[in-house]
């Protein structure tokens, strides 16, 4: 594995306020840690769906960013619009990592088909949206985390195609 940079994203309106911990993007910033990722970015945003879109386009655009990750915004809530910001902006979707994430929640609790989250592709940038909950966002990122690597390879082209010889 090449070393990938990532950037986390919170949406969080009391986040961004300063009237909330932010615990998911903590948690998450120390799971890429933890698997090698340079984590260069890390903010916390309002749930407005023109700002989330405006930060991830000028991340993925800048092409100093090979992973995105976004915590929160991915529920009913009439102010979550997290995938809605991620989908404004990408070229391709990859439903596969969604799906993942969803599948393995499903083993933990019901609830976890109510998440919206998407994952897609801008450029040579994957962006994965993950639950705003610590737990959801623990569980969702564990689940697609082993497989990244490989996809972020082919993505950013350091190598590797998914044919196996």
């Amino acid at each position: 594995m090449g070393t990938y940079r990532a950037a986390v994203i919170t949406a969080s309106d009391k986040g961004s306020e300063g009237l909330r911990e932010d615990k998911s993007g903590r948690i998450v910033f120390e799971m890429l840690v933890e698997a090698g990722y340079e984590v260069v970015s890390r903010s916390i945003l309002p749930d407005e769906r023109d700002k989330l879109s405006a930060a991830m386009l000028k991340l993925c655009d800048s092409g100093k960013i090979d992973l995105i990750v976004t915590t929160g915004g991915t529920g009913f809530s009439p102010r979550d619009y997290t995938p809605e910001a991620t989908l404004d902006i990408c070229h391709r979707q990859a439903p596969g990592l969604a799906e993942l994430m969803r599948a393995e929640g499903l083993k933990k609790t019901p609830r976890a088909m109510l998440s919206r989250g998407v994952a897609a592709i801008r450029g040579r940038t994957l962006i994965i949206n993950l639950p705003g909950s610590p737990k959801g966002a623990s569980e969702n990122l564990g689940a697609v985390l082993p497989i990244l690597d490989h996809g972020l390879e082919v993505l950013t082209d350091k190598g590797g195609e998914c044919a196996q010889p």
